[in-house]
């Protein structure tokens, strides 16, 4: 043993040391993977298995239509994609003949404008792979052919396809290329820039737009604190002067610690709701021992002890003392200081978006005035971020990111060179060499899925890594975070897996050059780099990687048809059931459609874009495979999001300028790629040729700018301050609705009503709780304990009417029957996560929320508009108390259009009436009995009388 060691680390007479086979592996790390015969093996692969994968879907689609069509199950009526039959290809039809006026509607903006831009670049690359083959593969091939004894060696067609073994004038041939390739691409993205701007408008006249609050409303931030009130909301919008209209103003309250209070109850609920489910996985046979579990450090009462404690009784009296402080904090926020942002809502659009134009480049009294975006899609805690401590929290999250994309290379390399190459381990490890030798097939697979397992696993936390350090950076919407994140993964993914992945070779065999040329000859530095030949030796690696790239790009489309045939949903639901112990709460968001990840498709959209462009010139197969792969992705794509994916936060279609800006970035990286041709084989002519290059960068960003001044104001503001030119006829608004809105409710704090989550059980462990859980029993927590208003109550029992039901403890039920997305899909803690935003294509929510105007008339969507979606007031849900007060030391009188007074007693008449007519019949919040579900901390009175119960009955 020790003998064979010391031979690794010091090599015999004749052998090359450790460190020279290390250096000849980095020189080379991706020789093996770009191998001539690999890409008619890749193609061949992967039309197989797409194939194979494509079939099983026809098969399966019809008799899984929980996997395969959860949004046909549940959208309501105006959502509901076009119905399908049980038979094998009845879903061709409603893919290829639904066109986009007709889905718009159906799926939302952000998902129509994804599904235009997989056809823009699938239309983009036909032309460039037509154009890139008609004129490069003619002059490489022929122009090869003329090398002569230069050419003897060659061997494979795919080397004689690249500019390898081109000199002097046929360069030109690029020069060409380089404009068509940019006219191409530009006329695409002027195209598809004035379709989305059509769409916008066309969105923004829809009755769904036009009826909603946060479309009139703007946001605020960075206010003065000698301004942080309602009137001083109102101050900020009147000193634009941009319109005579006077908005509803709202100024951010303090929430502090509740945030964080709910997360930990819900955390604690999550944790219980896994506790139970697999302590009464059996019903008939309980486990011999009661669950354990460790307390959290955050409870005080066990003084940072961290022995094991009954997991049930644990968590469930954390869940209680939890929520008892959240009601106390939430019945003192009126108390605490406002923050310094707010909410103004106009009474029409045109005011709003006129408001926010004329402030787009101004700072009124030193505020930031932006349009509003939907109160889900708001990231509340960043808000209070002043301007200065954004700019510090961006830097430093700058530096963050750029760190981790540099260093990312060192594993990049290391699992390039030695966990895809077992075979380099062995040839330094000589143990490890006679186990390869000893379980070859064995060692084989490990090769074969070590190296993709690890990469895969990096790239899955990669944007999760991103959103966590956009939200630090002070991102104000989710929506922003994406498009951040979006642009993060973009430059990470070119960087390393394009820049660095294809150079690596090249430059560390440069630079092992570069040392060995200065130790040996002793040559000055400019005398090195003539005889390095840098600029010939990257083009030189450039054609050899081409191959790698054009196996990689084909095998996209698999990935592709595993995005459609949703393996991954369909098998682990499948062993979970089996397996594990989901709990009932599980299996419900399983039916649910799942969100769609616009951040990663978009990122390997651009990036997949990024390297045809790049390797169009080297070799023009890879833009016949883009283009063959955004035209079965398309049409893939096009099927979910029709029928499986929905949208969790509606930007309104707001990413595409963020695609836009990385399509002409990857643009001029291949305008780099034949400049540095040119430079390098361009001899005679090369000052000619990159003169005549010298203005693409130039046109590139002349387009840019014209884009965004044709296009930009138009796609993100309703009007400028005139009326828009071209509409005839708008919805009709609702005004009444619009009327008895209020701004401190609906984009107030979501902690401040956010409805606390019940644990769920099946229903089939209901008789064992009086065993498995040794808190009270009898339906009746008292007000101390408030848990929720369904179990603080004496249930009605179903069977005997009239009579209370058996006590059952403080957790919510749900049969076999019942656990499906459908019966819970009005329920915002279900709703939010699968894109219904308040129930917006799922339909009308079934209870309304108490203390709004709708509530205190006494009918659940009286005078409200159908069409609000998004903005709906979510059911079930209750205010601190004095929440709608104003308390001397933070509100005023909040203004409206009738009155232009504050900080007095208003004597007008349609206005008191108006306050009469909201209020009729309503006490102060908390000092009367509130509507409520299964999920509002209810006090009972005495008598047990007056409570709502979850649907609506008294």
């Amino acid at each position: 043993m020790a003998s064979s060691s010391r031979g690794a680390m010091f090599p015999r007479d004749g052998e090359p040391s450790l460190g020279d086979r290390l250096f000849d592996l980095m020189k080379d790390p991706f020789s093996a993977e770009v191998a001539s015969g690999s890409i008619i093996a890749a193609i061949a692969t992967s039309l197989s298995i797409t194939t194979a994968i494509f079939l099983a879907f026809c098969i399966l689609r019809p008799w899984n239509e929980v996997v395969y069509a959860p949004r046909l199950r549940h959208a309501d009526e105006k959502h509901k994609p076009p119905p399908m039959d049980k038979s094998l290809f009845a879903w061709v039809r409603p893919v290829f003949k639904t066109n986009e006026h007709e889905y718009m509607h159906m799926i939302g903006m952000d998902a129509t404008i994804f599904l235009r831009i997989a056809r823009m670049c699938r239309n983009m690359f036909v032309c460039l792979a037509i154009v890139g083959c008609g004129i490069i593969l003619p002059v490489n091939i022929m122009k090869a052919a003329d090398v002569g004894d230069n050419n003897k060696g060659i061997s494979n067609i795919v080397f004689l396809m690249t500019p390898m073994y081109l000199f002097g004038q046929p360069f030109w041939a690029f020069v060409v290329c380089a404009y068509a390739f940019d006219i191409i691409v530009c006329g695409f993205l002027w195209w598809t820039y004035r379709a989305i701007h059509q769409l916008r408008r066309k969105f923004m006249e829809s009755a769904d737009y036009q009826n909603s609050l946060h479309s009139r409303t703007l946001m605020i931030t960075d206010v003065a604190r000698n301004l942080r009130s309602d009137q001083g909301i109102v101050e900020i919008t009147d000193s634009i002067r941009a319109t005579p209209d006077i908005p509803r103003a709202s100024v951010g309250r303090n929430v502090k610690d509740i945030p964080e209070l709910i997360e930990d109850h819900e955390q604690t609920v999550i944790e219980l709701e896994q506790v139970l489910a697999k302590y009464l996985k059996n019903p008939s046979s309980l486990p011999a021992t009661r669950p354990l579990c460790k307390p959290s450090k955050k409870d005080p009462e066990f003084g940072g002890r961290q022995e094991k404690v009954d997991a049930i009784d644990y968590l469930t009296a954390r869940i209680l003392r939890l929520e008892a402080e959240i009601k106390n904090a939430r019945e003192t926020v009126d108390k605490r200081d406002a923050m310094p942002y707010g909410f103004a809502s106009y009474e029409t659009i045109e005011s709003a978006h006129t408001v926010a134009y004329a402030a787009r480049s101004k700072k009124p009294k030193g505020a930031i005035v932006q349009l509003a975006p939907r109160p889900k899609d708001i990231i509340w805690k960043n808000l209070s971020l002043d301007s200065k401590t954004r700019r510090w929290r961006k830097f430093v999250n700058g530096l963050w990111i750029t760190l981790l994309t540099v260093l990312y290379f060192i594993p990049n390399a290391l699992i390039a060179v030695f966990l895809a190459q077992l075979g380099n381990i062995a040839s330094f490890w000589p143990q490890f060499a006679e186990e390869m030798a000893r379980n070859p097939k064995s060692w084989s697979i490990v090769q074969g899925i070590a190296a993709p397992a690890l990469t895969s696993l990096i790239y899955y936390f990669l944007p999760i890594i991103f959103r966590r350090l956009s939200i630090k950076a002070g991102d104000l919407s989710k929506t922003s975070r994406e498009r951040h994140v979006i642009s993060k993964l973009y430059s990470f993914f070119v960087f390393n897996n394009l820049i660095i992945f294809s150079l690596f070779g090249a430059v560390f065999s440069m630079i092992a050059t570069t040392v060995d040329l200065a130790k040996t000859n002793h040559l000055q530095w400019y005398d090195i780099i003539r005889e390095v030949h840098p600029l010939a030796n990257t083009m030189i690696a450039l054609c050899k990687i081409s191959p790698f790239w054009v196996t990689w790009l084909v095998q996209r489309n698999l990935g592709a048809a595993i995005d459609l045939s949703q393996a991954v949903n369909l098998g682990w639901g499948s062993f979970s059931r089996k397996f594990l112990n989901p709990t009932p709460r599980e299996l419900i968001q399983r039916t649910a459609p799942p969100p769609f990840d616009y951040s990663g498709y978009y990122n390997y959209f651009l990036f997949y874009s990024t390297v045809a462009l790049c390797f169009g010139s080297l070799q023009p197969i890879t833009l016949v495979v883009t283009a063959f792969y955004f035209a079965v992705d398309s049409s893939m794509k096009k099927y979910l999001l029709l029928y499986v994916f929905a949208t969790k936060n509606e930007s309104g279609g707001l990413y595409w300028r963020t695609v836009f800006n990385r399509l002409l970035a990857g643009t001029f990286l291949s305008n780099c790629i034949i400049a540095l041709m040119v430079a390098a084989r361009g001899y005679d002519s090369t000052n000619m040729m990159l003169g005549a290059m010298a203005p693409i960068p130039f046109l590139l960003l002349g387009f840019k700018f014209y884009c965004k001044s044709s296009f930009d104001s138009a796609i993100k503001y309703y009007t400028k301050g005139e009326t828009p030119k071209g509409v005839e006829a708008l919805p009709p608004i609702d005004k009444e609705s619009r009327r008895r809105d209020r701004v401190a409710v609906r984009f107030g704090h979501p902690a401040l009503y956010q409805k606390l989550t019940v644990p769920m059980v099946h229903e089939k462990s209901k008789h064992l709780l009086a065993e498995v859980y040794r808190g009270r029993l009898d339906g009746d927590l008292g007000a101390t304990a408030g848990y929720s208003d369904v179990y603080s109550m004496k249930r009605m029992s179903k069977e005997n009417p009239g009579k209370a039901a058996a006590g059952t403890g403080p957790f919510e039920f749900v049969s076999e029957s019942n656990m499906d997305f459908e019966n819970f899909k009005n329920r915002p803690e279900f709703a939010d996560e699968a894109g219904g935003d308040s129930g917006s294509i799922y339909g009308p929510s079934t209870i309304s929320r108490p203390g709004t105007p709708s509530s205190v008339m006494g009918g659940s969507e009286r005078g409200r508009s159908a069409s609000r979606g998004s903005d709906r007031d979510e059911p079930g849900v209750t205010y601190p108390t004095g929440y709608h007060s104003t308390p001397s030391n933070l509100r005023e009188y909040s203004p409206s259009p009738d009155n232009r007074e504050f900080g007095r007693t208003v004597s007008n008449t349609s206005h008191s009436r108006d306050d009469a007519m909201l209020l009729s019949g309503a006490q102060p919040m908390g000092g009367h009995t509130p509507l409520s579900s299964a999920y509002t901390p209810y006090s009972p009175d005495q008598t047990g009388h007056g409570r709502t119960d979850y649907f609506g009955g008294r």
